[in-house]
């Protein structure tokens, strides 16, 4: 007679065995929740996370008239720039339009280390005397006379081949801020590769244009959509770098593969020329 013919199962073995299955749960779930927090309680001793791309905060001022433009400028070239500096934001852009129609709009960069040091922020500002102090006209400005008729906000992430803002010298320059606007989320991604993996950008800058930023819109009108800004010493040599880029060897490789088409995945462009205002960072 074998082993098993000899075994005889009791309700004393059913038990032994069903607490040895329970512990044997109980500990491989202590041993992951403590997998878990092991990183956590090494963050909190002094080992930050690791660097990323930077988020921006592009705002756009739609104005009535030239007294709230002063009111929105005076705001941030008094108060908003230098409590932004004293949380530890830096290159703050603030322009206005190089041909407006009308009525100037005011557009305003703001760029953030990460989506926690966006929120950081905004309580360091609600805490800061002297900012809410100096800020007060644009601030509580009543509603008889406001101090803008609207803000149009998006929230952008950075590429992954251009993480971080690269401000140009401040010589003499303007800027263009290209929005490109798509018919699907996919064909978004699809564009968002073109300018990363597809070696767009790296054209860009051999080119000698100068870009700003680049950023996918995650939050913000219009979407999908994603936006940059590139800068040039005038009119002329915009025209100039543009013909250059149409005309580049990698370029027209790149356009040529018929899943980079822009039929297919870019549905709108908008391009705006700015000029710094006085206070401007960038």
């Amino acid at each position: 007679m074998s082993f098993c013919e000899q075994t005889i199962i009791t309700p004393n073995f059913i038990t032994l065995m069903d607490m040895k299955r329970r512990s044997f749960i109980k500990s491989s779930m202590v041993a992951a929740a403590a997998g878990a927090v092991v990183p956590q309680m090494a963050m909190s001793a002094g080992n930050p996370p690791a660097k990323g791309n930077e988020f921006y905060e592009l705002r756009t001022y739609i104005l009535e008239n030239e007294h709230q433009q002063r009111l929105v400028e005076n705001y941030y070239e008094g108060a908003a720039i230098a409590a932004l500096n004293r949380s530890g934001v830096e290159n703050i852009g603030v322009f206005t339009e190089l041909k407006p129609v009308g009525q100037t709009k005011i557009y305003v960069l703001i760029p953030y280390k990460s989506w926690n040091d966006f929120v950081t922020v905004q309580d360091n500002l609600a805490n800061d005397k002297e900012y809410l102090e100096v800020g007060e006209p644009y601030l509580n400005a009543p509603a008889t006379a406001p101090a803008y008729q609207r803000i149009e906000s998006s929230m952008l992430k950075a590429f992954k081949l251009m993480p971080k803002m690269l401000p140009p010298a401040k010589n003499s320059r303007i800027f263009e801020l290209r929005r490109y606007e798509h018919a699907s989320e996919s064909a978004g991604k699809k564009k968002l590769n073109m300018f990363n993996e597809g070696g767009e950008i790296n054209i860009f800058k051999r080119l000698g244009f100068n870009p700003v930023f680049f950023g996918e819109t995650i939050i913000g009108g219009l979407r999908p959509n994603l936006v940059y800004m590139l800068t040039f010493d005038d009119i002329d040599a915009h025209d100039r770098h543009w013909k250059a880029f149409g005309s580049d060897p990698e370029w027209k490789r790149i356009s040529a593969i018929p899943e980079n088409a822009d039929a297919k995945l870019v549905s709108h462009i908008t391009s705006v020329f700015l000029t710094p205002a006085a206070c401007s960072q960038i």
